[in-house]
């Protein structure tokens, strides 16, 4: 384990009262097990509302906690990076689980989760017929994600970024070898289901939010593999959408891009929004390259004979090139030098 950074006095006693109280500590317990809301807290510790904001806004205020808005609503989750993070952490893993008072607490958690989840599912029932059809249409799920796995190899990587997450399926998948796993999506519902899968999961390292693909608010160099799959065809600009993501990437990060190629099926326009039908090889690799990424990978897969798929599937793999530039100057210069 890294050691924690110093921190300053002021920033170190802010955090240290901030949850030195009894409720806010119980709220680091529940936010460090999931992402919640203000109305589930309240409900959990059966407290009134402008009592838990109040609880939340120290403890946001002291770098304890993570506030996210999704529309009207807001999510809070145990900070992730700040000095202030590094505290709730270590204070948690000193809590017994067993205490009466956390225990009681994780019980009612797990009644909420069991709401979200029913109504997530809720959701998925209500478009399951919708869902499957376009399954028909194109290569096998467990097809396209056998050849994700295998495009990004072997090589191991701590931190992934997926957009247009949806289901969340990708952090699923993935979660369980990674350190962190962050997914975006502009669709609530979307969310809803993201959040009851990783949460059957138990994969508290992943979370989701609600965001804009053409305009991340997060830093440059966040991420070691950005996915960005079956979104494009959704999107009226999927150039600028590469650049946002190839933005994420830290030096030596990859970009993966999987979407169908292209096809005639315009109902899938008129009734499904999709904006563009298909890409061409060259097209998605061009976005790559004008992102300044160097692609390294093009693979498309045709549906199974004899199924009732009639798209075929494409994937794209790129790097970002930073470090092999930093490392071929390097040995220029040793060269030179000898």
């Amino acid at each position: 384990m890294r050691e924690a950074a110093p921190l300053p006095f002021a920033a170190l006693n802010a955090a240290l009262k901030a949850a030195g109280e009894a409720t806010r500590l119980r709220i680091l317990a529940l936010l460090a097990e999931a992402e919640l809301t203000v109305s589930d807290l309240t409900e959990i510790l059966r407290q009134s509302q402008p009592r838990i904001s109040r609880h939340l806004r120290l403890l946001a205020e002291a770098g304890l906690v993570d506030r996210f808005r999704e529309g009207s609503w807001a999510f809070f989750r145990i900070g992730e990076r700040s000095g202030g993070a590094e505290i709730a952490h270590a204070l948690i893993a000193r809590l017994d689980p067993t205490d009466p008072t956390i225990a009681r607490d994780r019980e009612r958690l797990i009644s909420v989760r069991a709401v979200r989840a029913a109504a997530a599912q809720a959701y998925f029932s209500r478009h399951a017929a919708e869902w499957d059809r376009l399954r028909k249409l194109h290569v096998t799920d467990e097809a396209v994600e056998s050849a994700i796995v295998e495009a990004l190899g072997t090589a191991p990587f701590n931190s992934l970024l997926d957009l247009g997450t949806g289901t969340g399926r990708m952090l699923e998948l993935f979660g369980p070898d990674i350190e962190r796993g962050l997914g975006l999506d502009l669709s609530l519902e979307m969310l809803a289901l993201a959040r009851a899968r990783l949460d059957r999961a138990g994969l508290r390292h992943c979370s989701v939010r609600q965001g804009d693909i053409y305009h991340l608010a997060m830093p440059p160099d966040s991420f070691d593999v950005v996915i960005v799959h079956q979104v494009l065809h959704y999107l009226d600009d999927g150039a600028q959408a590469i650049r946002e993501a190839a933005r994420m990437l830290r030096p030596s990060g990859r970009l993966l891009v999987v979407d169908f190629a292209p096809h005639d099926l315009e109902f899938l326009r008129d009734e499904h929004a999709h904006r563009r039908l298909g890409f061409a090889a060259e097209t998605v690799t061009q976005w790559l390259e004008a992102a300044g990424l160097d692609p390294t990978f093009h693979q498309s897969l045709p549906p199974e004979p004899g199924s009732d798929g009639k798209v075929a599937v494409s994937l794209w793999l790129a790097r970002d090139p930073r470090i092999a530039i930093a490392v071929t100057k390097a040995s220029a210069k040793a060269k030179e030098v000898a």
